[in-house]
């Protein structure tokens, strides 16, 4: 990747520009225009000579009580939204400091989503899934394609992986992400946009070309307060459709991929308009552009016929789970906004085998089945549940699930969980997902008061179990022929979050070792 310096008098031309500046205190009359800038940071434990340190307020800390640390560290200059007293170093002070801060990041880099088609994906559920079929649909048009999201960082082909479990992250990292694959060659970038991503201005300066929205359901109330505020973040998405001033016309124009299934889509119709988006809308609503005409699941996965405004045709899908078909419409709306030949968004998307985490099927030859899935919320969780509920039936089993819920996360979520496991399975069991700083054994009394209220009871048909492998292994012992024993929440990830800091985790692996202990091998 190239190597970045530019001088700190064109970001405070742009941050005047965009109606950000309030002003530049300059100790001694000290000219900052011709000072290099080689990095924007805003953890004063990575300033080096050369970089700027944006002061960000959060929610615990004000990064401002650290810009001494930054300029002893070799910090050119402060970026704030008021004066820290007594530093020898500029300080550029903005009306807020993390849509300057995005700004400056992708001012560093030279502004790399010009240069990209990007294409951002948000919702509830189904962001992850979406993203991969996006991009191998891109792939499979000629288009290499690069990708920020949940699961993997890939650059220019290349795998970086995700171990901070942020999907979207900080600017400075995600506008070095993007002027990555500019350098790789890379055409097109897939990003994952979370609401909190969106809420906190850390992809306020990426110039969108396509916004898709997968759903709006209950989730992260912990931190958006209300559910409109919720709706509010993930709307900013179709929002920066706008972000266009200074973007020339990279020939594909902006557009808005809504779930018209979703009764919220409605209500990010008028955003994407104000930005002057072209909205495409897919789903089984009879007013759709894009709808599935019929639906086919077997062992293999899905057939589902798609009919477009362009063209009608059958997609032989690889994923199992009956919800993946309206992941795979999003992705086909982004196909449909980009113009893509239809061959190429069929061979993309039938090419896709698998998506880590996500209904992942572990089979080392034992009579019953054991999905992997990163189901999180109560409507996730459901879908999860309903679609392998045939499957079970089929082999005249029942359901049994292991799941949990986040600790310092949404809390009115967890008797919702407990409620819809009690609805369909025939076995529940409560375990730890991340218990972060909250007690671990109040987490999951909130899930199983839930099932309690439904009748379920408590080591009999419902098992409180905080040890995770435990209670896979409890699950999976306990699980009959032809049953299907689901493990939600965790999926790709790689580490349980506790007050103790990260356990190394691997659902999968847990779940092999598991069935080894009974006897089975892959």
């Amino acid at each position: 990747m190239s190597t970045w310096t530019r001088p700190l008098g064109g970001l405070i031309g742009q941050l005047e520009a965009a109606g950000m500046l309030r002003s530049v205190l300059t100790p001694g009359g000290m000219p900052p225009a011709a000072m290099p800038v080689s990095s924007v940071v805003l953890d004063s434990r990575a300033a080096r000579p050369g970089a700027l340190f944006a002061a960000v307020p959060g929610q615990h800390v004000d990064g401002l009580e650290y810009a001494p640390q930054a300029a002893a560290a070799g910090a050119v200059a402060i970026l704030a939204e008021r004066a820290a007293p007594g530093l020898l170093i500029p300080q550029v002070l903005v009306t807020a400091a993390r849509p300057a801060l995005a700004l400056a990041a992708a001012w560093l880099y030279d502004f790399p989503s010009l240069k990209l088609g990007v294409v951002g994906i948000t919702g509830t559920d189904g962001k992850t899934t979406t993203s991969y079929l996006v991009r191998s649909m891109l792939e499979a048009a000629g288009f290499r394609t690069g990708m920020v999201g949940t699961i993997d960082v890939v650059v220019a082909g290349a795998s970086l992986g995700n171990a901070a479990r942020a999907t979207s992250p900080e600017a400075p990292d995600l506008q070095g992400y993007l002027a990555a694959m500019v350098d790789g060659g890379d055409r097109f970038a897939v990003v994952e946009s979370t609401s909190h991503g969106l809420a906190q201005d850390r992809l306020a300066s990426v110039a969108y070309d396509v916004g898709v929205l997968t759903n709006v359901t209950h989730e992260h109330l912990e931190f958006h307060g209300t559910l409109e505020a919720y709706r509010a973040a993930k709307r900013r998405l179709f929002e920066l459709l706008a972000v266009s001033a200074a973007n020339p016309d990279k020939g594909w124009g902006k557009h808005a991929v809504l779930n018209l299934d979703d009764p919220i889509a409605r209500d990010f119709t008028a955003a994407a308009h104000d930005a002057g988006a072209t909205v495409i809308t897919y789903g089984a609503d009879p007013a759709a552009l894009i709808r599935p005409i019929s639906v086919r699941e077997d062992a293999g996965g899905l057939r589902i016929s798609v009919a477009t405004p362009r063209w009608q045709g059958d997609i032989a899908l690889r994923l199992a789970g009956r919800f993946n078909v309206h992941n795979a419409l999003a992705a086909v709306g982004v196909g449909e906004a980009l113009d893509l030949d239809p061959q190429a968004v069929k061979a993309g998307l039938e090419s896709l085998e698998r998506v880590p985490g996500r209904m992942q099927r572990i089979d080392a030859g034992q009579p019953f089945h054991v999905i992997v899935d990163y189901a999180h919320t109560p409507e996730s969780l459901a879908k999860v549940l309903d679609n392998l509920a045939p499957l079970a039936a089929a082999g005249g089993g029942g359901l049994v699930c292991v799941f949990g819920s986040a600790g310092d996360r949404d809390r009115l979520k967890r008797p919702m969980m407990g409620r819809v496991a009690a609805e369909r399975c025939r076995v529940i069991v409560v375990t730890d997902e991340d218990p972060r700083t909250e007690d671990r054994v109040g987490i999951l009394d909130q899930i199983a008061a839930g099932a309690e209220a439904l009748g379920r009871r408590r080591g009999q048909d419902l098992l409180v179990i905080p040890d995770r492998r435990e209670a896979i292994g409890r699950a999976i012992a306990m699980a009959a022929p032809g049953d299907v024993v689901v493990l939600c929440g965790k999926g790709h990830e790689k580490t349980i979050e506790t007050a103790d800091g990260d356990v190394p985790w691997d659902e999968a692996g847990a779940a092999r070792d598991a069935l080894e202990e009974l006897g089975y091998s892959d």
